[in-house]
């Protein structure tokens, strides 16, 4: 429902106004069966956190000394603001009665008559609801005075600014020829371990040298051995030549003739 505003007529004439507009319909008469229900408006004036904090409201609100509380009227005015509480939010009845309990029985306790050397030996029954009042008191003052530090968002705002594009600059390192050359010989052993030789092979043949040995001792003199053989032809050479030595001398073909031990070795071709 929207509430109109009386407007006065230039005619000098007042107008009669509707009372409401509902969905665009003006409500001129107060409706009979109008029902408001009796706790369609509540009006919460104080706010609290649990029991300890209920307990320092009243004690602060009666400036009371929190190391002499009148046990009997703090627990009277506590059970009436329970029982308030009970009535309008039951939820928040059920840990509100534990304290209610334990100050029934500090009031009991009390109230209760002891002997002066029970009394000199027992605390004061109230000593535990005092340290935790005290406690609880000390926690609330340093939450508020967070609370009342500047807030990021709220009160303090970070300003923010996007950094430049950069582009990143790729140093290159310095390089000194001693390392330059380890890395050259590294790779040159490595190509070493690859490396592949191709053999070939002369074409020597044993039977041919026989025939140019016995042509060297064609004449039938005796030929010094070591001048059988050509260094030139390196160590093939020697071998095919000392081979085919061997295979005349198997043959019958040539005869090895030394007169001393240790001595030259001649060769002589044999006579027919």
């Amino acid at each position: 429902m929207s509430a109109v505003e009386p407007v006065d007529s230039q005619a000098g004439a007042q107008q009669e106004l509707p009372f409401a507009m509902v969905y665009g319909q003006a409500v001129m008469e107060m409706p009979l069966d109008l029902y408001i229900p009796p706790d369609a408006l509540e009006v919460f004036l104080e706010a609290f956190e649990g029991p300890l904090d209920l307990l320092l409201y009243l004690i602060r609100k009666q400036n009371i000394n929190i190391l002499d509380i009148p046990v009997a009227e703090i627990t009277r005015q506590y059970m009436g603001y329970v029982e308030l509480m009970q009535t309008v939010r039951l939820e928040l009845a059920a840990e509100y009665l534990v304290m209610a309990a334990m100050l029934a029985e500090i009031k009991s306790r009390m109230l209760l008559p002891r002997a002066e050397s029970i009394e000199a030996e027992e605390d004061d029954p109230r000593a535990e609801l005092i340290r935790r009042l005290q406690e609880y008191e000390r926690f609330k003052a340093a939450a508020e005075g967070i609370d009342g530090l500047s807030r990021v968002g709220r009160d303090v705002v970070v300003p923010k600014l996007d950094a430049p594009e950069a582009r990143a600059r790729k140093l290159v390192p310095d390089v000194s020829l001693e390392e330059l050359l380890m890395s050259m010989a590294e790779v040159l052993r490595r190509g070493d371990m690859f490396e592949s030789h191709q053999v070939s092979r002369e074409a020597l043949s044993t039977r041919e040298r026989m025939s140019d040995v016995l042509e060297r001792l064609k004449g039938g003199g005796f030929v010094p051995f070591v001048e059988l053989f050509t260094a030139e032809e390196g160590r093939l050479g020697v071998v095919v030549t000392f081979m085919a030595i061997l295979e005349l001398v198997k043959e019958s073909l040539v005869e090895l003739v030394q007169n001393e031990p240790f001595a030259a070795i001649h060769v002589r071709a044999r006579a027919e």
